[in-house]
């Protein structure tokens, strides 16, 4: 079971404990006041209604203008015994304070009466008590304002991160007993029911092959650039894109389980897995309230006793406009706020970040390790050189092989069809019988009446091909070619490096990040060639997972923050090892998902830029948010305490600093970002 509490249907044995380290804390991503936005994401949530929101605050303002207008209408005497004055201003005050008080009430129990709700309701009352009445309904007002924006800012993060999920496969082909095709919602998919996936088409969900064949993109499942052939009864993965023929899938998995359902999932509890920030204030605020009120109650009482002359109503008066101030609303809000919108953004580019742990460690990353296969390279193939030997010419080569491949609608045959074109070469119609496609081998035919094969290095040793030992070993993808049992050469099929590579590393630079390295299996030629393409001086070659494993603690001893970025199954270990495991894994990815810390739904590497730099702006701007709110709040609990600072000067320190704490963060999502990919 993995830590979601569903099963990972994966073959490969990978502790979820290692790879996934969600922490599931209890511990509430506000303030704990109950008006503070939820930060908890609602997938269904379609629109914010700004009118629900503001109704009863704007029948609170009628009603406190209402008992303005009655009061300046009276003298004195009668404004205090006018009964309509102290309705309405009651009435005001209760539709702007009733979903505090409610909430209040709700959530009333040891842990949680020290509050942001209640150092509101104990300061707004005490400012009835003296006479105070339109500011303690003002303090509520713009309290509640705040908590709207608050919601609202939020919101346009959820909005974010549904986006992501919209280009997902929204449906399923299911065939019925009776022959036809319905199309139905992934989520009503049962074990036992036959899939029908067509080429181009993605795998909805797990199941096992039932058609004969077919080829199947797994790049992001098993980090290999090969696409995979699956015959039937093999096991075919949720995610996997089919590019060639018609073929029909048995359920073995529910969409539940799927890798899209987990996508949902870690989205809407990207909050479980809190940074260090987060924790420090959400610790900071149980301990705070209750020191705010004791500090306020000995404000009202002990300097009217010890000063002689000294007013108790004006000190209690100085107490509430200090309660007023010391809420913490802003500050405890404002981190959880921040990174939230961080990840919000982050998924508005196709990036989810597991948690904002994941997204302050992404801020301080200075080493950046890449995979090699399917991770800087494409996983596209293309013929890199052609080898004739024994009296061919390299085009008498490309032709033959041309002309078996053309019957083929695997990617390799496919790369040797297109060099063939791009050569300007016209198809020669040469005559072919007998063709036979050897499962894992490759192809043996008769071309104008002679035997030709061509395949892997095993179909030379399966015919018993007579060739020198040098050409077993060469790096790389080999198609082979013999004629009437003669070795005539081969064609060297290469994984092209991604265009966007090198300039994803240059933006890495100008982020400061200099410590670039390849991890590869591959063998030394061909990593050397891409790390001196890229400009990366370090690589190591020819490493097994526990190699790469090994060599990433290493690489963290020198006091290295790293950020590994891997594409699958064999790079699973690694992944976990790091400091954070990025998947260019696209959303059909389960292992990516179970392992990595940030998912790039796409192979996008300038992503991987963008990512830091949205981790950086957030920690820029909490931090500035931080500073904002310690700084002003000081200030006006001095001016507070001393009597300088009135109710209204209050309100500003609480909810106009929640406010612009609020808008700041909004700057993370900021239009002026730099270029979106």
């Amino acid at each position: 079971m993995n830590q979601n509490g569903k099963e990972n249907n994966l073959d490969v044995q990978i502790l979820p404990s290692e790879l996934l380290e969600l922490e599931e804390s209890t511990e509430s991503n506000t303030c704990g006041c109950g008006d503070c936005a939820d930060l908890t994401v609602n997938i269904a949530e379609e629109k914010f209604n700004w009118l629900n929101q503001a109704i009863p605050y704007v029948i609170s303002l009628v009603l406190a203008i209402i008992a303005a207008i009655i009061g300046l209408k009276e003298n004195n005497q009668e404004f205090i015994a006018n009964i309509y004055f102290y309705v309405f201003l009651l009435a005001s005050y209760g539709f702007s304070s009733f979903n505090v008080i409610f909430g209040f009430l709700k959530n009333l129990r040891p842990k949680t009466i020290f509050d942001e709700r209640f150092l509101m309701i104990v300061a707004t009352i005490g400012a009835f008590f003296i006479g105070e009445f339109f500011e303690a309904i003002g303090v509520m007002l713009f309290y509640n304002i705040g908590s709207i924006l608050e919601k609202f800012s939020v919101f346009k993060s959820k909005r974010s991160i549904k986006k992501l999920l919209e280009n997902q496969p929204k449906y399923a082909n299911i065939k019925r007993t009776d022959g036809s095709i319905n199309r139905i919602d992934p989520s009503e998919v049962k074990i036992g029911d036959l899939v029908v996936v067509r080429p181009g088409e993605k795998v909805p969900v797990d199941g096992k092959m039932v058609s004969e064949n077919s080829i199947f993109n797994t790049s992001a499942l098993t980090g290999e650039s090969l696409p995979r052939k699956i015959i039937q009864n093999e096991k075919v993965l949720a995610g996997m894109i089919n590019l060639t023929n018609f073929c029909e899938i048995s359920v073995i998995n529910i969409y539940e389980n799927s890798a899209i359902a987990r996508i949902l999932y870690l989205v809407q509890h990207a909050d479980t897995n809190k940074s260090k920030t987060e924790k420090i204030s959400n610790r900071f605020a149980k301990y705070y309230t209750p020191i705010i009120l004791g500090s306020a109650i000995f404000l009202a009482i002990i300097p009217p006793i010890l000063l002689p002359g000294s007013s108790f109503s004006d000190w209690l008066y100085r107490a509430m406009v200090f309660l007023v101030i010391s809420c913490p609303c802003a500050l405890v809000l404002s981190i959880p706020l921040t990174y939230f919108i961080g990840i919000g953004e982050s998924a508005r580019n196709g990036i989810i970040v597991k948690g904002t742990k994941n997204l302050e460690t992404l801020a301080k990353v200075n080493t950046v390790v890449f995979d090699k296969t399917g991770t800087i390279t494409k996983g596209n193939f293309t013929v890199s050189k052609i080898m004739a030997l024994n009296g061919h010419s390299e085009i008498e080569l490309l032709e033959m092989t041309a002309s078996l491949e053309k019957y083929s609608t695997h990617p390799i045959g496919v790369s040797i069809v297109e060099a063939f074109k791009e050569k300007g070469l016209e198809d020669s119609h040469q005559s072919i019988e007998n063709f036979r496609e050897i499962s894992a081998l490759g192809i043996s035919a008769e071309l104008d009446g002679s035997d030709i094969l061509i395949g892997n290095d095993k179909i030379l040793h399966e015919f018993k091909i007579p060739h020198l030992h040098k050409y077993c070993s060469i790096s790389g993808t080999v198609v082979h070619i013999a004629l009437n049992k003669i070795y005539i050469g081969y064609i060297l099929i290469s994984d092209e490096i991604r265009e966007e590579a090198k300039e994803s590393i240059t933006d890495l630079r100008k982020l400061g990040i200099n410590d670039f390295m390849i991890l590869s299996g591959d063998e030394k030629s061909i990593v050397s060639d891409i790390a001196q393409k890229l400009g990366i001086k370090n690589y190591y070659h020819s490493l097994l997972p526990e190699d790469k494993v090994t060599k990433l603690k290493d690489i963290k001893t020198h006091s290295n923050i790293v950020a590994f970025i891997g594409d699958g199954i064999n790079d699973a270990p690694i992944i976990a090892h790091s400091d954070v495991g990025i998947a260019l894994a696209g959303i059909g990815s389960d292992i990516a998902i179970e392992t990595a810390d940030v998912v790039i739904n796409s192979t996008n590497l300038l992503k991987v830029e963008k990512m830091i730099q949205i981790s950086r702006k957030t920690r820029m701007i909490n931090r500035e948010n931080i500073a904002l709110i310690v700084l002003i709040k000081s200030l006006f609990l001095l001016l507070g305490a001393i009597g300088i600072a009135s109710m209204w000067g209050a309100v500003f320190a609480d909810v106009g600093v929640t406010i612009l704490t609020v808008v700041n963060a909004q700057r993370v999502a900021s239009k002026n970002n730099k270029k979106k990919v």
